[in-house]
């Protein structure tokens, strides 16, 4: 069958080992305000190394900077610098609130957005909004500051700064000719009614890994270095060498200033006393464009960082254009670097992009559907960035290395032996420029439908040595690496397993092998660490939700006692089935791991026994038919905690179900199984039946923790309207609450949780996130991966009101479709050209040049949609993509006669026969 020709460059980068990936978007959009750059006393990052600082000051770990790309070691970077003629400072990089000045924590104040990109970065196109009046950075902070958790956010549009749009909209483009020759378009359209000055600086330079204070494990043996060197008639160029990426030419196209610095901290200014290291540092371009101090920059015309100074006046409605190279080896580079060549390179690599989300995409989906598909696995394919933390080097510099005598602890100083520097995909470059490892596990979903080697790469990094803890914990974060994140590698690892083995008919078992064998190290740290008295029954604090409790599930309890969670139980019992699976398909190949078939099967029987035990000692409460946290108070009584929320739900999640085939193939395990399920029937009676006597459609058995009764009584609540289920998907706090707020006192003190569909109003976990009442799209995910798995087992021998009370019986199918179609409604346009997503923002509802460019916020209002938080969490939220895929593909009938793993074989064949549509012309774009 023919690939299309991205098709065909991805699968060079892994047969013949060809770059097309070496160089991307892999710049942070916020290196400043990082734990990796904060060297306080108090670990107060925000404030150690602020926004204000980063024209100035160089960093340690990293870059950032506005629409920029990087090689994938981030020694040489791009991006683009911006000035309008009144901003005080270039606009080198996004502008944001801190955590403590925004009223709902940190907030990037900026319109940006990532409109295309395909998985090797062969074309990518990125559209940030510039105003053309003096950017209003006192009057964001002030009046942020001002408002309190309970007022809406000010944002960049509530300032005027738009009036009249009297802005630019600036594109950039980029496109690969080969793997090292880079072209560059940036497009400014003024948008407003009269001509407006606009200065265009696209920017090169190294990050700094010569200075002294570098330590000498990571400083470079010399120091790199850009030189304006001769060019053809009509264009200006600049010679970059460095010792281990070698020689480039970067060409602009004009006879145009170049403006010659080095990438160092301008220490007169920000430390009084010190001396610089050059008389040209970092700020020198900004001074000399801003202030017109042209002693700032290096006549000499050489340094570590340049940039191309195009001046222009725009007219009302009028657009200026620039083109850029950056080549290793091209010969037009030398000679014609803009010839006819370049746009047409620009028309193939669009026209390729068409034709490879052309054939991901389901010929089901509508116009409309396929741009949100698209942009959402674009601000995915953007949103990667190279990460750099020594932890052993970092952990010295803050004396605080515990291999080192007189050491203080601090922050992660037990992860000494991390050594990260790869390209990990993230959860949002300004707000989050930071892995987390559950986002991880669920970006690794949607990234399958692009790059699925890309996606199995992501998902064995957490795994790494350089990563892992040697006592088996992933890392979580960099706020704190030892916090704890819900295990969902080996969900998503079955899931990426069982994709491969559908696209290409085989098994990567070394794999499999590998990350089973790094997981089960990991099993063992939570069963060791986490559940405290042994008894199946585990904690683990926040768990990745935040705020969802009453209490902050990780600090000590104003009550005493500790928690048993029901989520993190739960999370246990998914782990276990999760585990057992990857062993029962390694086992094909390598009988030697079918014990573990029944290790795991056994751990799954006894957390489902501890999570159901009747009476006041177990997680159910029978009167309300809902999971909740259970509150072990110091004198051995316990309570349970009755807050309605995706706690409880989340048990609904570990459910699972086995293929008759499945079972023939492992007879003796079988027989130990049951042989242990009659030794010790308490293990099978508070869980779902299954077995001779119980198994489902074509023989289907089934692994659950409720039980027929319980799954349908829990989803007479979620499928409520006026308890979960929202018009755009699963609330993850009850709407219950909003009448019925739970209160609990505790030594004078009220604690209490109340529905809340928007922002918090709390503090707790810094305050920049609500799981008590928005819609969240990862537990999302896995509530209809559970509702598919339920449907094969029993088909239309269960069906629900949904909504309930609405006399609209559906089978469990019916129900995930259901939901999923709520999801996708976040952002497509509704029966009024509305996207709910946008809320009352009418700017963004009803201009057409903002109304198709769409956010992927963090989470979303429990009620109307409206996006929330991190704006640019394309991260998990990009989950929307595969949602969109997966239901333009799946037949329900038939699913449920071929079964799971035929299912996935199916949609592979559907994705081919798109891919085949696409190359022949038949694309809806």
């Amino acid at each position: 069958m023919t690939k299309t020709a991205e098709s065909e460059r991805l699968e060079a980068v892994i047969s013949r080992s060809i770059p097309w990936k070496k160089w991307g978007p892999y710049l942070s959009e916020r290196q400043w305000g990082t734990v990796r750059e904060d060297y306080s006393e108090g670990g107060d990052a925000w404030n150690y190394f602020t926004h204000e600082h980063a024209r100035s000051r160089a960093y340690r770990w990293g870059e950032d900077g506005l629409a920029g790309i990087s090689d994938d070691k981030q020694r040489l970077c791009f991006a683009l610098a911006l000035w309008n003629g009144k901003d005080s400072i270039l606009k080198e990089r996004l502008f944001g609130l801190t955590n403590n000045e925004g009223n709902h924590g940190e907030d990037v104040k900026e319109y940006y957005f990532y409109l295309d990109s395909t998985p090797t970065h062969s074309y990518m196109k990125y559209l940030y909004k510039y105003p053309q009046v003096a950017y209003p950075y006192a009057d964001l902070v002030e009046t942020n500051r001002r408002r309190s958790k309970n007022d809406m956010e000010y944002e960049l549009l509530d300032t005027g700064v738009f009036n009249d749009d009297r802005y630019f909209d600036v594109f950039v483009e980029y496109a690969k000719n080969g793997p090292e020759d880079i072209l560059v378009r940036i497009t400014a359209v003024n948008r407003g009614p009269d001509a407006a000055e606009l200065h265009l600086l696209p920017t090169l330079w190294f990050r700094n890994d010569w200075s002294k204070w570098i330590a000498a494990s990571n400083r470079a043996a010399e120091k790199p270095i850009l030189k304006q060197m001769e060019a053809p008639a009509g264009t200006s160029a600049v010679v970059v060498m460095h010792s281990l990426l070698g020689k480039y030419i970067f060409s602009c196209e004009g006879d145009v200033s170049l403006l010659f610095t080095e990438n160092e901290t301008n220490h007169e200014l920000l430390f009084p006393g010190q001396k610089n290291e050059s008389p040209h540092v970092k700020d020198g371009i900004n001074n000399c464009v801003v202030q017109s101090n042209h002693g700032a920059v290096n006549p000499h015309k050489k340094g570590t960082k340049v940039a191309a100074h195009y001046q222009s006046n725009v007219g009302g409605g009028q657009t200026k254009m620039i083109r850029l190279r950056l080549s290793s080896s091209s010969s037009d580079q030398k000679v014609k670097p803009f010839g006819k060549q370049f746009d047409e390179v620009f028309a193939d690599r669009l026209r390729e992009a068409d034709e490879f989300y052309e054939s991901v995409t389901p010929p089901s989906v509508g116009e409309d559907e396929a741009k949100v598909m698209r942009q959402a696995l674009a601000g995915m394919l953007w949103s990667k960035q190279f990460f750099f933390f020594d932890g052993d080097n970092w952990l010295d510099e803050h004396h605080s290395n515990p291999l080192h005598t007189g050491y203080r602890n601090s922050r992660n100083s037990e992860w000494y032996h991390m050594l990260n520097q790869d390209i990990i995909s993230m959860p949002d470059k300004w707000e989050y420029p930071w892995y987390a490892a559950w986002d991880l596990a669920f970006h690794t979903l949607p990234l399958s439908i692009v790059d699925p080697d890309f996606a199995k790469q992501q998902m064995e990094l957490m795994l790494r040595t350089a990563y892992m803890h040697p006592n088996g914990q992933m890392p979580a974060y960099e706020w704190n690496f030892s916090d704890v994140n819900p295990p969902v590698h080996a969900f998503a690892t079955l899931f990426l397993h069982r994709t491969e083995q559908a696209l290409r008919g085989e098994t990567d078992v070394e794999f499999l092998k590998s990350t089973f064998n790094k997981l089960l190290l990991n099993f063992t740290w939570w069963v060791n660490r986490k559940d405290r008295f042994g008894k199946n029954v585990f904690e683990g604090g926040f768990l990745g939700l935040d705020n969802i409790g009453v209490f902050d599930r990780s600090a000590p309890l104003p009550t005493g006692g500790h928690l048993e969670q029901a989520d993190g139980t739960a999370w246990m019992a998914l782990f276990s089935q999760n585990m057992l699976e990857l062993a029962f398909e390694i086992t094909a190949h390598d009988p030697s791991y079918e014990p573990m078939i029944m290790k795991f099967a056994e751990h799954f029987y006894y957390i489902g026994s501890a999570m159901n035990r009747p009476g006041q000692d177990g997680m159910w409460d029978e009167e309300d038919g809902f999971y909740y946290d259970l509150l072990r108070l110091p004198d051995g009584s316990s309570q349970r905690l009755k807050v309605r929320s995706m706690v409880g739900l989340l048990p609904l999640c570990a459910t699972t179900v086995a293929e008759k085939s499945m079972r023939e193939r492992i007879p003796q395990t079988m027989a130990m199984i049951q042989e242990r399920m009659r030794r010790i029937p308490e293990l099978k009676e508070t869980i779902h039946p299954t077995g001779p006597g119980h198994f489902g459609v074509a023989e289907r058995g089934i692994m659950a923790l409720l039980t027929p009764e319980r799954l349908r009584r829990i989803l007479t609540k979620m499928l409520d309207e006026n308890e979960f289920l929202s018009p755009y998907g699963i609330r993850s706090l009850s709407k219950f609450h909003q009448q019925h707020p739970f209160v609990l006192n505790v030594g004078g003190q009220e604690y209490r949780v109340d529905y809340l569909p928007a922002e918090s109003n709390t503090s707790m976990f810094g305050g920049n996130s609500n799981w008590r009442g928005p819609v969240w799209m990862p537990v999302n995910a896995l509530i209809l991966r559970a509702l598919l798995n339920f449907y094969l087992y029993y088909g239309d021998n269960f069906k629900i009101e949904c909504p309930t009370g609405s006399g609209k019986m559906m089978n469990l199918f019916e129900v995930s479709r259901d939901i999923s179609n709520r999801l996708t409604r976040i952002f497509t346009r509704d029966e009024h050209g509305r996207r709910p997503v946008y809320g009352g923002t009418e700017k963004f509802q009803s201009d057409p040049h903002w109304r198709d460019n769409i956010y992927f916020f963090e989470y979303f209002h429990g009620d109307n949609g409206a996006g929330l938080g991190a704006s640019h969490q394309t991260g998990w939220t990009g989950l929307v993509a595969k949602l969109i895929q997966l239901y333009g593909f799946l037949d329900a009938k038939h699913i449920l006669e071929v079964g799971r793993r035929a299912a996935f074989t199916e949609l592979a064949e559907k994705a081919r026969t798109a891919e085949a549509k696409a190359m022949a012309g038949g694309k809806r774009l």
